[in-house]
């Protein structure tokens, strides 16, 4: 199995929605800088859902570290 680990700044603000069912989904965006080059800044769309997406759309703010395993 393979695993990413992802460590970098939010982009925006974590956009918070609820499906129709009444299950929690955020959305945010992370930018990644290179380790072989520090001009270079990749960005990753993370979607999350349920609880875990309610405690993002509470607690994470654009500019805060994050890292993201996946």
């Amino acid at each position: 199995m393979n695993y990413v680990f992802l460590i970098g700044n939010l982009a925006d603000h974590p956009e918070v929605k609820t499906t129709q069912g009444g299950i929690s989904v955020t959305t945010f965006r992370i930018g990644v800088n290179r380790r072989v080059n520090r001009d270079i800044t990749d960005f990753f769309t993370v979607v999350t859902w349920r609880g875990l997406a309610d405690n993002c759309g509470k607690f994470l703010v654009k500019g805060q570290k994050v890292a993201v395993i996946g």
